[in-house]
């Protein structure tokens, strides 16, 4: 059993407010994580801090064995979607991905098959703005996935999404841990836990509850 991201001892304070309080816990590689908790629990933080995002108060956060803050700044091999994502509302869809992987100098990506995989058209010429909030939804979880990250951090992947969509991206997403993608998620849906996630970590009020494994795949 190999881990791709450990969290030891991850403690975060914003001015006299801490936010995150001594987490540790391990994620380990090829199976699909859930995050649960109340709004304010720490969870978006603690994603932050696993992407290098934030820097911890205490503590260090490996992913894939590096350190991050000393290893590397980010995340390696890491797609996310952490909050609402954020497009050029004149351009396509495609465009917008193109622009994102030339603004980072990364590698090549097939941007189509990706969009065809969140079920997007990728050759239309619908600029953005004028996406639903849906169909935004599924451009940020193509942007997320377009460079066949080896995990993925998704921060409310579900948000925006008619029934069909959330049905879509929970099929993806199980495909993705078949290929042996690592998947660390937040959910207010109980389905997106039950149906999708392996194990399940519990926060409140910065402080890891307890954790439980999801039912079998």
């Amino acid at each position: 059993m190999t881990n791709a991201v450990e969290v030891m001892g991850l403690s975060k304070s914003f001015g006299k407010e801490t936010v995150l309080k001594n987490i540790s816990i391990s994620f380990e590689t090829g199976k699909i994580h859930g995050i649960v908790g109340r709004n304010g629990s720490g969870k978006t933080v603690m994603m932050k801090c696993i992407l290098g995002f934030l820097k911890p108060s205490a503590g260090s956060v490996r992913v894939f064995g590096k350190t991050i803050g000393k290893d590397v700044d980010f995340a390696p091999d890491t797609g996310m979607l952490i909050e609402a994502p954020g497009f050029i509302p004149t351009e396509s869809g495609s465009n917008n991905l193109k622009w994102l992987l030339n603004l980072k100098h990364r590698k090549k990506a097939d941007v189509l098959f990706c969009m065809d995989m969140v079920g997007l058209d990728g050759k239309s010429k619908k600029p953005v703005g004028k996406y639903s909030l849906g169909m935004r939804q599924r451009l940020g979880i193509a942007q997320a996935i377009m460079e066949d990250p080896k995990l993925l951090v998704l921060d409310e992947p579900m948000n925006g999404l008619d029934n069909k969509g959330v049905e879509d991206m929970r099929s993806l997403f199980l495909a993705l841990k078949q290929r042996g993608t690592t998947i660390i998620l937040c959910s207010h849906n109980p389905l997106d836990i039950s149906e999708l996630c392996d194990t399940v970590c519990e926060m409140d009020s910065g402080m890891l509850k307890k954790t439980f494994s999801g039912i079998d795949k």
